[in-house]
């Protein structure tokens, strides 16, 4: 049996992505599948919408008729979300699911992997990755949200602001 839980796209009639996420959950919670399906996803995002010279904010789905499920693929765990009614099937060739690379998952935002930093505002950094490392920068801002930090940076005798990642910089000890 497989060990480890990945993120697998499930295909759903349109519409009944949100109904097909809360029935999985329900299963799950019923049969006491935790160990086996550990997550359902429908990923959204909120857009500013100007109709009638109104604007409001709706949420809208990202991928339309996708449902993603992290999961342990098994017999049972693959039967109980291909059995869900308003699914048509897993993502893949075939009646084989293929699970999202972690790439994918990161890109889609689905999991937040966060990063502890041990520098803050103000403090000295060494810039550890990119076309700028070597370099030794203060940190002006720091958004671990976005996994970013701006850093001000000497060059050419000129202070120059950079966004890097978190994890691009380590402070000076």
């Amino acid at each position: 049996m497989p060990d480890e839980a990945r993120w697998y796209v499930v295909h759903t009639y349109s519409g009944y992505e949100s109904k097909v996420a809360a029935t999985i959950i329900t299963i799950v919670e019923n049969r006491k599948l935790h160990d086996l399906i550990l997550d359902v996803n429908v990923p959204t995002e909120i857009v500013t919408e100007i109709k009638d010279s109104k604007t409001r904010e709706v949420e809208r789905k990202i991928f339309p008729g996708y449902v993603l499920v992290k999961m342990i693929m098994t017999d049972e765990s693959w039967h109980v979300v291909r059995n869900t009614r308003g699914v048509t099937g897993f993502v893949g060739p075939g009646s084989r699911p293929i699970p999202l690379t972690d790439e994918e998952v990161l890109s889609l935002g689905v999991e937040k992997h966060e990063i502890k930093v041990s520098y803050g505002v103000g403090d000295s950094v060494t810039i550890t990755d990119g076309p700028l490392e070597g370099f030794i920068g203060t940190v002006e801002e720091l958004s671990a949200e976005k996994n970013k930090v701006r850093v001000t940076v000497s060059m050419f005798g000129r202070e120059t602001p950079v966004e890097l990642a978190l994890d691009q910089v380590k402070p000076i000890a």
